[in-house]
């Protein structure tokens, strides 16, 4: 198998590298989550123009393994941009399920001049595979929903909906809002991005593609965000893991730098392997969706190694660094809080050991 990237990928992660480490350092990106925005339009439109923005969207704009790669250097620079949640997530659906006019939209998206949201979450929902309490009423031809989606990432600053709500006849369909309609209310999350509550009463909406029972196309969509999430991840594991090493060759204790204390650099070479263990399970989610197999089970394997790397490294890299590591000015506490917050993004870890445990039994007893 070959792991080597391709000229076109290896030149689409190096721009991506190029256009954020520009923008971003841990001060810019300081200033850049206090706005009310909480990320710069500039550096969005930037992304759009080489094309980051439509990844995904058909065969000639690249596939997973460019979404991992492009996902990843966002994580390493911690950039708030959420091309995950207002962009491809929400954009391949559509891609996917959507009509022929409601596809024409990507265009838009790809360009940077069109916000998504992918709003399926709600209070109580244990599991995001769970169904939704949203509901889909007929009003003719047309449809409208009620109920309320949180949290919704990117749904404060959505120009249009892709909404989960229960069918009449039931099952879970799919429908296209326009985000002006939605009573919304914004917040701030603990990791310096945004997310909002989304509540419907009536909402006029349009079915997304054939209106059939959409809980397929949503799981697939999950699988691809939850793959997205990884790699974004790993991006912030090995930043905080460089970090963590550089500090402790130029920090200085009774006279030597930390390096030369074993027990330190045992505990950096700990990291190094979690993070080693982090690659592979997110190369694994990746390269499974690329072969087309969209497998809730391997997402779930790769989430939670992805959840008990980043938190070890996370926690480690704060122990390294002593005091520093949690003021707000230094860049290792921000590299924790968005492992903590990836890693409860669409279930934890324990949420997906429940999804492991629930397939037991489709494997043969191993007997000695």
């Amino acid at each position: 198998m070959d792991f080597q990237l391709s000229e076109e990928q290896t030149l689409l992660r190096d721009t991506t590298r190029d256009v954020l480490a520009r923008v971003y350092d841990p001060e810019s990106r300081l200033k850049a989550i206090d706005t009310d925005l909480g990320w710069n339009r500039d550096v969005w439109q930037q992304l759009a123009e080489i094309g980051v923005l439509g990844l995904g969207f058909d065969e000639d704009a690249g596939g997973q393994i460019e979404i991992q790669l492009v996902l990843t250097e966002l994580g390493r620079r911690l950039a708030p941009e959420p091309v995950l949640h207002a962009a491809l997530g929400p954009g391949v659906l559509i891609a996917e399920a959507g009509s022929t006019e409601q596809r024409a939209l990507l265009d838009e998206v790809a360009a940077g001049e069109r916000l998504l949201a992918f709003a399926h979450l709600e209070p109580g929902m244990r599991l995001p595979t769970a169904a939704p309490t949203t509901t889909a009423a007929r009003q003719g031809d047309s449809w409208t929903l009620s109920g309320r989606k949180n949290p919704v990432l990117a749904g404060d600053c959505a120009d249009t909906l892709v909404v989960s709500a229960a069918l009449p006849d039931g099952g879970t369909g799919l429908f296209v809002v326009d985000a002006t309609a939605v009573q919304r209310t914004a917040y701030r999350t603990f990791d310096g991005q945004r997310g909002a509550q989304l509540d419907f009463d009536d909402v006029a909406a349009e079915a997304l593609g054939d209106n059939a029972n959409a809980a397929e196309a949503i799981s697939r969509t999950l699988v691809r965000i939850n793959s997205g999430l990884c790699a974004e991840a790993l991006g912030a594991m090995e930043e905080a893991l460089r970090l963590t090493t550089e500090y402790l060759t130029q920090r200085k204790q009774f006279g030597v730098t930390l390096n030369k204390f074993q027990t330190l650099t045992q505990r950096a070479a700990d990291m190094y392997v979690s993070l080693e263990l982090a690659r592979s399970m997110t190369l694994y989610a990746a390269m499974s969706i690329a072969d087309g197999d969209l497998d809730p089970t391997v997402a779930a394997r790769a989430k939670l190694q992805i959840g008990r790397s980043g938190r070890h490294i996370g926690q480690e890299a704060i122990q390294l660094h002593g005091g520093i590591g949690v003021t707000a000015e230094y860049p290792v506490g921000h590299y924790t809080a968005r492992l903590t917050a990836i890693e409860h993004t669409l279930g934890s870890s324990q949420d997906q050991l429940h999804v492991l445990s629930d397939r037991l039994g489709d494997y043969e007893v191993v007997t000695l």
